[in-house]
């Protein structure tokens, strides 16, 4: 250390605080310790002003606050020359960046893996199915999954062949597909709320050869369930198996679990949420699964004292259903140490933690084929995850201006797209790089919509990225808040609404006339409302045949909370309904002049939406 000038002791702090970790932060105080104060100075004035003064710092500080939080012995994760790196958000994608090349490089898919889990927690409970109160083993479920494997083989399916898996939640659902992977048959996971043409259009789309369905799918409830995608009809996302490993083992090291918790899956097992990021804890970790059939807010805080639970999963809706329960001595009972999901809004965040005494809210974004996923790692209250503002390279995300009206990409002079400032809202994207297990974009099935997820020139000229269509607020210390939606979607009920695909349906019940639906806000409602501007202008709805037939047709999440009448809606030069106004006009009567209505739930019909109804909704009185 007593070798270097102090214009090179300069160059060294300035490097070492450039990656921002704190161990490099250490490694230069050891490096300096000694050396006279003239030759300190310059290297701190050098870093005070060459980082934009007291703000930085703070940020800086701020940071480095982070990691010394974390256990001593996750502080350290690497350690190579002149390069250190900090656990709470590099330590954890290194880790996994690491995991998934070894299994890259010895051909490691997720049975194989699965086949070392059950080596190491053979007769462990895997799978509790809440249903039955049935309990699997980790070595039951690979006996099951190599009968299903010889079952398909038996049948003349051989890899590269498509099965499409169609029933509701139970442990055989994860014994099934686990089991045509093993002899490389790809499961197309179809939601089984799915009926008539959506349903059609999903096991088409994925090539399936066959079907398997649960006997509860033969019954009448089908003609009342209906999902979409989020732009039309669903898209077939594909998970390859590096991709299911990744996601599962972000979640799992960086919200620090361990192979003894229990955790309590009440999500679809069609989504990634509830088949990755819970039941891969058990492939991959030795997790014991609980499988909830279906989410009931009475039964919740029961179930995780019945089976110990110690993490939940959540998605926004959920948690504000809990809140809206009566309070209870068993929901203090429990032994859940944390909250594990996305959606929670952070108006009920506090309350959440406080009344039900959850220590931790392991909040997280993402999708299923995203590169740009996000944790909450050290529970800063309603944040979706962080990405260091002095090391933003490692993690190459970024938030980039788009135009509100059209939500089209922003780009400067050069044709490369404009990062957002702190506070300022902007789209999520991920560089892409396709050697990167990290960084992959895998895309759809379909090409066409593999495509439009793809931007040019967003991080520099010439690079691609991927466009997550989700516009989020980064603050000053690298935080990330969920802010919204892009393009013709919004979640309400804790489901995408695809607006194109609704308007075609209502348009088809009102005999093709003109429909446009758009999400409006509600205050005190999580996600936004669906309402329909509807042209008739001669009054000929007939609104009770109208309900009617929507019941059949649509899911009650789809289904219009509101519905305007209108002359005619107006069209741009190219056919393309316009909805900036409509979307920011609202439901007030007192703004809009046309006729509107409002869905009341327990008359099982529409009304009529004057302005004592609309402050009874404003208020909250007026339940949706």
């Amino acid at each position: 250390a007593h070798l270097l000038r102090p214009s090179q002791s300069c160059t060294v702090l300035w490097m070492m605080l450039r990656l921002g970790c704190s161990t490099a932060l250490l490694f230069v105080l050891r490096l300096l310790f000694g050396l006279p104060w003239l030759q300190v100075l310059p290297a701190i004035l050098i870093f005070f002003f060459g980082t934009g003064g007291w703000t930085s710092l703070r940020v800086f500080m701020k940071t480095i606050a982070m990691f010394i939080t974390l256990p001593p012995e996750q502080q350290l994760v690497n350690l190579k020359p002149a390069l250190f790196v900090f656990y709470s958000a590099a330590g954890v994608l290194l880790k996994v960046k690491l995991n998934v090349r070894r299994h890259l490089r010895e051909h490691n898919t997720l049975p194989k893996i699965f086949a070392e889990t059950v080596q190491k927690y053979g007769d462990k409970t895997a799978l509790i199915f809440e249903g039955t109160g049935e309990k699997w083993s980790f070595r039951q479920l690979d006996e099951y999954s190599n009968r299903v494997a010889n079952l398909f083989y038996q049948r003349g399916f051989r890899e590269g062949d498509v099965v499409a898996l169609f029933m509701e939640n139970r442990s055989q659902y994860v014994g099934l597909w686990l089991g045509m992977a093993k002899i490389g048959v790809e499961a197309a996971l179809i939601n089984f709320n799915l009926r008539l043409e959506a349903l059609v259009h999903c096991v088409n789309i994925s090539n399936s050869k066959a079907v398997v369905f649960g006997s509860e799918l033969t019954d009448d409830r089908l003609f009342y369930i209906y999902t979409s995608g989020t732009t039309g009809l669903p898209k077939a996302a594909i998970v390859v198996h590096s991709r299911y490993y990744r996601m599962a083992a972000l979640v799992y090291y960086g919200f620090r679990m361990r192979s003894e918790d229990v955790l309590y899956d009440c999500l679809p097992l069609y989504h990634s949420a509830g088949n990755i990021v819970g039941v891969g804890q058990c492939l991959i970790h030795g997790m014991t699964v609980v499988i909830k059939k279906k989410f009931s807010a009475s039964k919740f805080w029961d179930d995780c004292i019945k089976y110990n639970c110690t993490i939940v999963q959540y998605i926004g809706e959920i948690c504000r259903y809990l809140l809206n329960q009566p309070v209870r001595d068993t929901e203090q009972q429990h032994c859940v140490r944390m909250a594990l999901g996305n959606g929670l809004r952070q108006s009920i965040w506090e309350e959440f933690m406080q009344r039900f005494n959850v220590p931790q809210i392991a909040e997280f974004y993402g999708a299923t084929e995203c590169n740009c996923s996000l944790g909450n790692f050290d529970n800063q209250t309603g944040a979706c995850g962080f990405n260091s503002r002095i090391l933003p390279y490692v993690y190459p995300i970024r938030l980039v201006r788009v135009n509100e009206e059209t939500m089209e990409l922003i780009r400067g002079p050069d044709g490369v797209c404009i990062p957002c400032r702190p506070g300022e809202p902007g789209q999520l994207v991920g560089r892409i790089i396709q050697n990167d297990p990290l960084r992959r974009f895998d895309g759809y099935v379909n090409q066409s919509a593999t495509s439009k997820k793809i931007a040019p020139s967003v991080f520099k000229k010439g690079d691609s990225a991927y466009l997550s269509g989700d516009v989020l607020v980064m603050d000053e210390y690298g935080y990330m808040y969920f802010k919204d939606r892009t393009g013709d979607t919004f979640r309400w009920k804790g489901e995408n609404v695809s607006t194109t695909e609704v308007e075609g349906t209502l348009s088809r019940l009102l005999e093709m006339k003109d429909v446009v639906v758009y999400g409006v806000e509600v205050p005190g409602a999580e996600g936004k409302a669906g309402m329909a501007a509807i042209a008739d202008p001669d009054n000929t709805t007939d609104l009770e045949r109208f309900s009617r037939e929507l019941e059949k047709a649509l899911p009650v999440y789809a289904r219009p909370v509101f519905l305007r009448f209108l002359p005619e809606v107006n069209k741009t030069g190219t056919f393309k309904f316009q909805k900036m106004d409509l979307r920011r006009e609202g439901f007030d009567p007192s703004v809009v002049s046309d006729r509107l209505c409002f869905l009341d739930c327990s008359k099982g019909r529409y009304v009529e939406l004057d302005a004592e109804l609309h402050r009874s909704i404003v208020s909250g009185k007026q339940k949706l």
